[in-house]
Order: structure tokens, then C-alpha cells, then sequence
């Protein structure tokens, strides 16, 4: 009798685990379908040719925001698959490819580097402004060289962006589709790579993430491209592939001049050849173009120079001192705060993940110019090493599109953020801060069962 009661025991366990498990399944279904339905929605309103309302687009994403929290909170380890999360992932990028850009028209620019690129085999060196007016450009690039913003300065994507938007070119001229699916695509493969890094749970929030959606399915965004690469280095390092790691870092810092700030943290301690590796893959991305008579940074440099948006500590600043004073004086508090984090870096027994948490949020903090999918970057290391202000961050930078040209305003002028915008999103951020450190002197475990998975084996 004890024997069978203990069977009949089991069974109604495993059918509490089972019911339990069905329901948390349509628990996280329900909130894709939520997500979908309001992707969907924006794709559809993209695809119009009437002035998208900036109330509309955040309505959407806030649905779709508050639908992802919903499904991390709701799913546990068990019942939240890769399977499932990767196929809501993939549809919602599915969904962002088969929509138009929002908010953004640097495409233009990407899809003429590709043109010029495929006609004289550099895409450096000479403006688009420099080619108004001539006859000989193809009608259909006359359009998007009328539409390329800043065209009297070179372009500023390295090198291994160009063979994106050459191979964009190749398969469709003129057409950013195909540079939405790309870019799609390669986000696919770093969810992949970041559930080898991190609790699923986590990934789940960068998966479904709007900032991650917007930026790179529906706004062909290419800083994805570089994170993949820069992610795969760090993977590369922590599993003793180091040769693969040096190039893959090597390809990134081709990407975006980002990725040259994990640099030291990627081949600390590496021997020679492997610094060699990363310097011979450098020379052969931009050797071929200096050789033609340019690269990325005559652009770079007209950018480090004149252009500042959504800044917060560079803007207040201002304020006080002269831009170069307060570029030389934040300079310095990032290169302290830098110089900290390697130097514990270094002191590791085995080798670690970096905190590029840490280095790309403080980066952002003193930078004069601030877009929204430079929080790319620094997304994965917030799977990774979750804290709140980081994703909290990735919400409240959306509000940079709250420009006067996009509110469809008279009081704000067109590129230029009212004052609300910039205090509310900051203070979000400063206020995550605050709940962080609150969080860690008081040992809540909000954020326990989230660390790094491969760590505990690395070397």
C-alpha cells in the first residue's frame, strides 16, 4: 500500500509539473503573440505615407516592453526553451525586415557607400555632395543621394561594414531590405551565441528587447555586425581559440571604433603572435583603402569634432567651459574609471569576462553624442552582468527620438531634444543607479542565478 500511494504520489507530481509547465508555456506564448501583434502594427504604420505619430510609436513599444516583462517574469528556466525563445525572436525580426525604417534615414548613406564601393572599389575619400549635379550617377542612386544626410562629410563606417553594404549592393541595389535581413540575421546568431554566455531569462530580455528590434530589424542599423564579432572574440578568448579571437576582435574594431575598448581586455596576457594576428587582420581591412587614398577617418574626425546629440554630463558641462576643456576633463574621468577596470582585470588569477557594462555605460555618460543603437554595444555584457540601470537605460534612450522634427514641433528645433526628454531619460538611468547600489548594500537577490555560465571554467 505504501509502495503504490507513493506511486500514485509521483504521478500527481509529475502532472502538477507538467500543468505548471503548460501554463507558464502559454504564459510566454501569450506575451509573443502580444509582441507580434504590436510589431506587426508599427510595421504596417511604417509602410504609410503619412507622418508616423511619435505617440503612436512609443504606445506600440511600450505594449511590446511591458508584454517582455511579462514573459521574463512569468518563465523559469525549465519551461523557456532556446527553441521558443529564437522562434518569437526570429518573428519579430521577420516583422521588422518586412517594415520600413523608422526615424532614421542613415541607410541612404549605407546604400551609396555600397554603390561607390562596387563602382571604384572604395567607398572613402570623396563626399556625396561632391557628386550633386552629375549626370552620369544612375537615377536611382540620384534619389538616395538626394536623401543622404550631412553629404559634404566622407563616410564614417570602417571598413567591415563596407562589405556589408557592398554585398547589399551585389544582391539588390538601392533596395535596404536586403540590409535589414542581414542585419536580422546576424542578430539571430549573437542571441545564439549569448545563450552560451548567460541564463537564458536574461537573453530572453535582449531577444525581445524594442531598442533591439527597432534599431536593427526595421532601421538596418549595422552596429550588430560589430557586436557579433566583438561577443564571438570574447567567446573565442574564454574558450582558448585565441588565434580566432584576435581576428574576430580585429574585425570588429573594423566595424566601429567601439570595439577597440575591449581591446587590451581581450589580449591581456596573450603572447606576441596573437597581437600580431589582430594587427596583420587590422592592416588588411584598411590597407586596401589607404592605398586607394583613404579611409574612415577623415569622417570620424569631422564627427569627434562637430557633432553632439543627446548628451547628458557633456551637455551640462557646457554650460561652464569651452567644448574642448570638457572633452579633455570627462576624457579623463573615463580613462580613470578605465584604467581601474583593467587593472582589476589584470590582477585575475584566470582570465574573466570584462565588465563591458561598466566601460560602455561610462562611455555613453561623458560622450557628446549619444544615439540610441549605441546601446547595442553594451547590451549583451547587461545579459551577462544584469543590472537594472542597464536595461533601463536601453528603454529611456528611445526617448531621443523625441526631437523637434519627429514631434512635428514649432517650439523645438528639428535635431534637438526639449529638455524634458533629456532629464526624463537620464534620470531613469540615475535613478537605476541608485536602486542598483540600494540592491547590492542591502543583499536582495534580484538578480541571483544571472551571472556569467561559462565563467565557473574558464581560464
Amino acid at each position: 500500500m505504501r509502495g503504490a500511494n507513493s506511486e500514485k504520489n509521483n504521478r500527481g507530481d509529475a502532472h502538477f509539473v507538467r500543468v505548471k509547465s503548460l501554463g507558464l508555456t502559454w504564459h510566454l506564448d501569450g506575451a509573443g503573440f502580444v509582441c507580434a501583434i504590436a510589431y506587426g502594427v508599427l510595421a504596417w504604420f511604417s509602410l504609410q505615407p503619412e507622418f508616423l505619430s511619435l505617440g503612436l510609436f512609443y504606445g506600440l513599444l511600450s505594449i511590446c516592453l511591458a508584454a517582455t516583462l511579462v514573459a521574463f517574469r512569468g518563465a523559469s528556466e525549465q519551461p523557456l526553451t532556446p527553441l521558443r525563445l529564437l522562434l518569437w525572436a526570429g518573428c519579430f525580426h521577420v516583422i521588422g525586415v518586412l517594415g520600413d525604417p523608422l526615424w532614421e534615414d542613415d541607410f541612404f548613406r549605407y546604400l551609396w557607400d555600397g554603390y561607390r564601393f562596387y563602382e571604384t572599389g572604395s567607398p572613402y575619400g570623396i563626399a556625396p555632395a561632391t557628386f550633386f549635379g552629375d549626370g552620369t550617377i544612375p537615377t536611382i542612386f540620384q534619389g538616395l543621394l538626394a536623401r543622404i544626410n550631412y553629404p559634404d562629410v566622407q563616410t564614417i563606417y570602417g571598413p567591415t561594414l563596407q562589405y556589408t553594404f557592398l554585398l547589399s549592393h551585389l544582391l539588390s541595389p538601392a533596395t535596404v531590405w536586403v540590409l535589414q535581413l542581414l542585419y536580422a540575421l546576424v542578430d539571430m546568431v549573437l542571441i545564439l551565441l549569448l545563450l552560451r554566455l548567460a541564463s537564458i531569462r536574461w537573453v530572453l530580455l535582449y531577444a525581445w528587447s524594442p531598442l533591439v528590434i527597432k534599431e536593427l530589424a526595421f532601421t538596418a542599423h549595422p552596429d550588430g555586425v560589430g557586436v557579433l564579432l566583438l561577443m564571438a572574440a570574447l567567446f573565442c578568448r574564454q574558450q582558448k581559440m585565441y588565434a580566432i579571437a584576435a581576428g574576430l576582435l580585429a574585425l570588429s574594431v573594423g566595424a566601429k571604433v567601439f570595439a577597440l575598448l575591449l581591446v587590451p581586455f581581450v589580449l591581456w596576457r596573450l603572447s606576441l603572435r596573437y597581437w600580431v594576428i589582430f594587427a596583420l587582420v587590422l592592416t588588411a581591412l584598411y590597407g586596401p583603402f589607404v592605398w586607394l587614398g583613404a579611409s574612415d577617418t577623415g569622417g570620424l574626425l569631422v564627427f569627434t569634432k562637430e557633432w553632439q546629440f543627446n548628451s547628458s554630463l557633456y551637455a551640462l558641462l557646457l554650460q561652464w567651459f569651452e567644448p574642448l576643456s570638457v572633452k579633455l576633463m570627462l576624457g579623463s574621468v573615463f580613462l580613470g574609471v578605465y584604467i581601474g577596470l583593467f587593472w582589476q582585470h589584470s590582477k585575475a588569477a584566470n582570465w574573466q569576462m570584462p565588465r563591458g557594462d561598466i566601460i560602455f555605460g561610462v562611455f555613453l555618460l561623458v560622450a557628446p553624442v549619444v544615439n540610441a543603437w549605441y546601446l547595442i554595444w553594451l547590451l549583451p555584457f547587461a545579459v551577462i552582468f544584469p543590472r537594472l540601470w542597464s536595461w533601463t537605460f536601453s528603454v529611456s534612450v528611445l526617448l531621443s527620438y523625441a526631437i523637434g522634427i519627429n514631434m512635428d514641433s514649432t517650439d523645438v528645433e528639428p535635431f534637438l531634444m526639449p529638455l524634458w526628454a533629456v532629464l526624463l531619460e537620464y534620470g531613469a538611468v540615475l535613478g537605476a543607479v541608485c536602486l542598483d547600489i540600494w540592491i547590492r548594500a542591502t543583499g536582495c537577490n534580484c538578480f541571483s542565478g544571472s551571472a556569467v555560465t561559462l565563467n565557473k571554467s574558464s581560464s
